[in-house]
């Protein structure tokens, strides 16, 4: 009976098998339900704590926080677009990871390490929601929230002699919560000279793990570990206030940079310089300068009828660039009706000067800085030199901003801090004004008027809300303490009207809050103006 038994289950098993799969084919096609209802979806409040608490992490952003933006357009865009994005992505890491790999190649018994595949899949990151940032400051400040559940796929290939060991990289999540910032804006395209990258919280990655297509995340215990690890690592290197700067254009495309020291610069005196005039000496006066500078040159005085005059004077030129800024010395002959008669020139590199150190130089006059230049070789007269190179201090920096937090001391606390008396440099950026308006005309400019110097912006016509961002620079051999800045917005009308010109609003700001914080962005409502308002932002500097 047994084997009668055994026999009879295997034939049963063989014919039931077909038999059923075949009734339940006809039952499927022949039996179809008429009506098919529509799933249940229940609103959100109608859900108890415990399914609401669970589905909170997919709830998107917008919804769950009034400060961000729905954008459902740019993920439209990144859906269209993520093919194409992809590839992109995928050259970029090519071309930066070979050289990585290049340098393995050779040790370790590795003859070769390259990409298998390297695909970030076809399911492009969902961005929940879009937080924007309103600040003072020249910038544009976003903070994403970004999902991405991709099924990438990575696989690396390395052949270790005879043996060929492939490690995979698949599934790839991620949930972050970046802030980005542009800055400075700056008038050329993209329109922003460096990207800052900063994560809020620690970031959630997990992936699947395959060396020689075993599952490695599925060891106990190894799948917790890596993800901890990952998440420490990134969050010690992004975690705000930690970033991640990109550079995108560089000093030559707009991006004004801010100043780092004073450059002490004494002309001593000229030696054997070259008769000009046909039946007198030169009259020499020597022209100086920094490459990259917009501002007016330097002058010192001249010396009438000397081929060997001495001057002695001093002079303070603020440096922003010291490893590719260049010191511009020309000398020239006055003339009083004619123009100038060039008698030399020489450049100093700012690489060369150690900080805080003097530094006298003897320099050779030249016709031109063209090597090739057979004038050169004809002796044009000797310039002696004094160079120091003074950084400002570090400890500068002032105030982190209004989004990042407020300033590291305030007025109350401030009469504790030892203000640092000496000389520095004040830099005054005009931004803008709102609501300025005028009774004959709208042409703004600002005016700045500080210890009887008066330094004028840029005229915007037809503007009740200008923006100028412009800087000025006052260099002062003691800190402003008890001093007040004056600030005032005019307008210039056309033609030769006898009312050409009109206020539109002033502002009298106390430095005594920018040397004790060190620098401040701040809006201040215009007297004598019913609405108008001036955004200034004043940095001090000490060396």
């Amino acid at each position: 009976m047994g084997f009668l038994g055994t026999v009879f289950g295997i034939f049963g098993f063989g014919f039931g098998i077909p038999i059923g799969l075949l009734v339940g084919y006809f039952i499927f096609i022949y039996f179809e339900p008429r009506e098919v209802k529509d799933p249940i979806v229940p609103q959100l409040h109608e859900l108890d704590s415990e399914t609401l608490q669970a589905l909170l992490p997919e709830v998107p952003f917008w919804v769950k926080n009034p400060d961000y933006d729905r954008v459902d357009w740019l993920n439209k865009f990144l859906n269209h677009m993520w093919p194409y994005l992809d590839k992109a992505i995928c050259g970029i890491i090519r071309s930066n990871v070979k050289p990585t790999f290049d340098q393995y190649i050779g040790k370790f018994c590795i003859e070769s390490i390259e990409f298998d595949s390297l695909t970030l899949g076809t399911l492009p990151p969902v961005i929940h929601g879009v937080k924007v940032y309103e600040t003072q400051e020249n910038e544009l400040v976003i903070q994403p929230a970004v999902r991405w559940a991709g099924n990438s796929n990575i696989t690396i290939v390395l052949k270790l002699l005879f043996l060929r060991l492939t490690v995979q990289l698949l599934d790839l999540q991620i949930s972050l919560s970046p802030r980005v910032t542009l800055k400075p804006l700056v008038p050329t395209f993209p329109c922003f000279a460096n990207l800052t990258v900063s994560l809020m919280e620690k970031p959630h990655v997990d992936f699947g793990l395959k060396l020689l297509r075993g599952d490695v995340m599925a060891i106990p215990g190894l799948y917790r570990y890596i993800q901890e690890t990952i998440k420490g690592q990134i969050a010690a290197l992004y975690h705000w206030p930690k970033t991640l700067d990109i550079p995108i254009l560089d000093s030559s495309c707009g991006a004004t940079k801010k100043p780092v020291g004073i450059l002490h610069v004494k002309v001593i005196r000229a030696l054997n310089l070259r008769k000009m005039d046909f039946l007198g000496k030169s009259d020499p006066y020597v022209k100086l300068s920094l490459s990259g500078e917009r501002l007016h040159s330097r002058k010192t005085t001249i010396k009438m009828s000397n081929l060997n005059p001495e001057w002695n004077e001093q002079f303070k030129l603020i440096v922003k660039d010291p490893e590719t800024q260049i010191l511009q010395l020309h000398v020239y002959d006055w003339e009083k009706v004619k123009a100038h008669d060039k008698l030399g020139m020489q450049v100093v590199p700012l690489s060369s000067l150690v900080p805080h150190e003097r530094k006298e130089l003897t320099l050779d006059l030249l016709k031109s800085l063209n090597p090739n230049d057979s004038q050169n070789r004809r002796s044009r007269g000797k310039i002696e030199l004094e160079l120091t190179f003074d950084p400002f201090k570090e400890d500068n920096d002032g105030i982190s901003g209004p989004l990042y937090g407020s300033a590291k001391e305030s007025f109350g606390q401030s009469v504790n801090r030892n203000l640092e008396l000496n000389g520095g440099v004040l830099l005054v950026t005009i931004q803008s004004a709102e609501d300025v308006e005028g009774k004959r005309h709208n042409n703004p400019y600002g005016v700045i008027i500080f210890r009887g110097e008066q330094r004028k912006t840029k005229i915007i016509k037809k503007s009740r809300d200008p923006r100028w961002a412009e800087e000025f620079q006052f260099v002062l051999e003691e800190a402003p303490v008890s001093e007040k800045i004056h600030i005032e917005v005019m307008s210039k009308g056309k033609g030769f009207l006898l009312r050409s010109k009109e206020s539109l609003g002033h502002a009298d700001i106390n430095l005594i809050d920018v040397i004790n914080n060190g620098r401040i962005n701040e809006k201040y409502h215009l007297i004598n103006s019913k609405n108008g308002t001036i955004n200034v932002e004043m940095q001090w500097n000490t060396v």
